[in-house]
């Protein structure tokens, strides 16, 4: 199964890599190299992941760094909503449905 990020989840995705790479050298690579363990897991076993919001929309927590992915599975792929940090506007992401 493939995953594809929703535009305003590429956004946040995108401006988390640029984030960890401006506080540390290489931070960003492991922020990336983190969310892409999380989307092989996710498009291993999909329906393995909480739903955060019915009828089917689930996440996943990052481990080492502090954001949720928020997905669902739709037309045989996943759909990225939201890579939303785990402490900041919860539930902002729900007009993306």
């Amino acid at each position: 199964m493939t995953y594809d990020l929703h535009p305003a989840a590429e956004s946040e995705h995108l401006e988390s890599v640029a984030y960890y790479e401006s506080k540390r050298s290489g931070l960003g690579a492991s922020y990336l190299a983190e969310f892409e363990r999380v989307m092989r897991a996710v498009c291993e076993a999909p329906h393995r992941y909480p739903v955060a919001k019915e009828p089917d929309v689930r996440r996943i927590r990052m481990k080492k760094f502090p954001y949720i992915v928020l997905f669902r599975e739709s037309s045989g792929s996943v759909q990225v909503l939201a890579v939303a940090h785990n402490r900041r506007r919860p539930q902002y992401w729900q007009d993306r449905l």
